[in-house]
């Protein structure tokens, strides 16, 4: 706290009076960040002018230049020094998912883009679990992936599938 406060130029006194800890510190950082996910997915999803294709590439590309933001020692920090921040990181992430990804699949099978017959619910829950199970530090580590790299797999397997495109018309 004592070195942020000399980068803010103010006294460590100052900044605890806006935040108690570094927790809080931490957690108010966290808050911000997701608002400005939550403000640029919203202006993505919300657009009326895009068809489903470039929405989600727009989607992808804010999501790809977010994550990118987030460097693996921050999470790995974050999960052990402060669970229950971490726990507040996936709640949120969660919800951006749900909320624009779920807007996202509802515009695509509207335009006939996606299968119906499965469940957009469904297909977001697979998204969810995949982003759940690879998207920690252990795992992450042990599969070298960063942020960024994992998440875009997730999306690219969930929404392309694993099967080589000219293998996909064999099935």
């Amino acid at each position: 706290m004592e070195d942020l406060a000399g980068e803010l130029g103010m006294s460590k006194k100052t900044l605890y009076a806006h935040f108690p800890s570094k927790t809080a510190l931490l957690e108010a950082v966290i808050h911000d960040k997701f608002a400005g996910v939550e403000i640029d997915f919203d202006q993505i999803t919300s657009s009326k002018s895009s068809d489903f294709p470039t929405t989600l590439q727009r989607l992808l590309e804010c999501v790809q230049r977010h994550t990118g933001e987030i460097q693996p020692s921050f999470i790995r920090d974050v999960r052990r020094e402060a669970p229950e921040i971490f726990k507040l990181v996936e709640t949120l992430r969660r919800e951006r998912i749900q909320r624009h990804f779920g807007k996202l699949l509802n515009q695509g099978r509207r335009a006939g883009l996606i299968r119906k017959d499965i469940p957009v619910n469904l297909i977001i829950e697979i998204l969810l679990g995949a982003v759940q199970a690879i998207m920690n530090p252990p795992k992450m580590e042990e599969m070298g992936l960063t942020p960024k790299t994992g998440f875009l797999s997730i999306i690219k397997v969930v929404f392309e599938g694993a099967i080589a495109e000219k293998r996909r018309t064999n099935l």
